[in-house]
């Protein structure tokens, strides 16, 4: 009878808890569903904003002649910025709308629960509420919602990486379009002209394929598939050097041997997260990364001389605001069995352990959610 009594306010609690998200849920639906409809209306404006500046080029170009150069360029900006604007609208709405599907099938599970509980009055022999999946284990309430900030942080990295696009690959390759044009126009009126012209569209183009490698490289390193942890570490440090004001100083201990590919990519990813970190935020001068591997473990540890912060502060914050941060790449490791340590202080720098299982290729494992105790 005490179980059953244990079970039955374990059942309501959580039945109150799914109904206060559900509710949290559905104003947050309601809020998309507003802002997706003013941005799909800011959409059709651009779009016809959009058509008119296509027309005034082609008009210019009809006339290429006699137009002056910075009115030509003038245009051809104009038209694309017009263009980039309206790509990143769309873009922006896809993203709404990913959300939006997520946080729908999120609002249906909190429902299926509240619906539940609602009809459950005893359920003998059952020590908390779970929910089955598909392999017919157990997955906890705590444990949908960190699934959901965790697809909303991949869908803010792909939002982040359109901005990038349209901040570096996409311009220059607006800048190339119109280089050309010049160079086209110039080849029967100055040939000499038309030569710089080409020479500064050659050295145009490398930057930009330049660009797209190392957009590509972030976005998935091909040579962590083909080489392994180890190399795409020390290729990444190397060209990171190039780009960052602080000095990085990589030490490596160990056999170059490879691991199963969630760890490694989950390794990766967390060193690019925490240099992008001490880049935005430590203001430090030098920057240790170690990699090691230690009995049954491997471990990557990323330690710098700059500011330093409050520990238990950020991550409250991070935690409360649902920011995608420590809070994330934590919860992301530890789903692996993985252990991560944050040591910082105001002042005197922070150093950042996280702790992977070195599993090999052959003993492969795949993430899963922590079931209920």
């Amino acid at each position: 009878m005490q179980q059953q009594t244990g079970f039955l306010r374990k059942l309501a609690d959580l039945r109150t808890d799914a109904a206060q998200e559900l509710e949290r849920i559905q104003g947050e639906l309601r809020e998309l569903d507003v802002l997706i409809r003013q941005s799909t209306a800011e959409v059709e404006r651009l779009a016809q904003r959009n058509l008119q500046a296509q027309n005034r080029v082609r008009q210019m170009e009809m006339n290429f002649d006699t137009v002056p150069r910075e009115d030509i360029k003038a245009l051809y900006t104009a038209a694309h910025e017009m263009q980039m604007r309206l790509f990143m609208m769309r873009s922006q709405i896809e993203q709404l709308q990913n959300k939006q599907r997520i946080l729908e099938q999120y609002a249906e599970m909190l429902q299926r629960v509240v619906e539940f509980a609602d009809t459950v009055e005893s359920v003998p022999g059952t020590s908390a509420l779970r929910l089955s999946d598909e392999e017919g284990e157990f997955v906890p309430l705590d444990s949908m919602a960190m699934v959901a900030q965790l697809i909303e942080a991949q869908e803010s990295e792909r939002l982040n990486l359109a901005r990038q696009m349209h901040d570096g690959p996409a311009q220059s390759l607006t800048n190339l379009i119109l280089q050309a044009e010049v160079c086209q126009r110039l080849f029967d009126m100055d040939a000499d002209r038309a030569r710089v012209e080409l020479n500064n569209l050659k050295n145009a183009v490398n930057t930009t394929f330049q660009q797209i490698r190392d957009f590509i490289f972030d976005l998935r390193p091909m040579m962590l598939d083909d080489l392994g942890l180890v190399p795409t570490v020390k290729r990444y440090v190397e060209a990171l050097q190039k780009k960052v004001p602080f000095a990085i100083r990589l030490q490596v201990f160990g056999d170059e041997q490879r691991f199963d590919p969630t760890i490694e990519i989950t390794l990766f990813r967390t060193l690019q997260e925490l240099l992008r970190n001490v880049e935005r935020h430590a203001n430090a001068s030098n920057v240790l990364v170690t990699l090691d591997r230690q009995g049954d473990e491997v471990i990557l540890t990323v330690e710098d001389d700059g500011v330093g912060f409050d520990v238990g502060s950020v991550l409250r914050t991070s935690a409360q605001q649902k920011r995608i941060g420590l809070t994330t790449l934590q919860e992301r490791i530890e789903m692996l069995q993985g252990k991560m340590q944050v040591d910082s202080a105001a002042g005197r720098g922070t150093r950042v352990q996280v702790r992977m299982p070195a599993l090999t290729p052959t003993e492969h494992t795949s993430p899963r959610l922590p079931s209920a105790s």
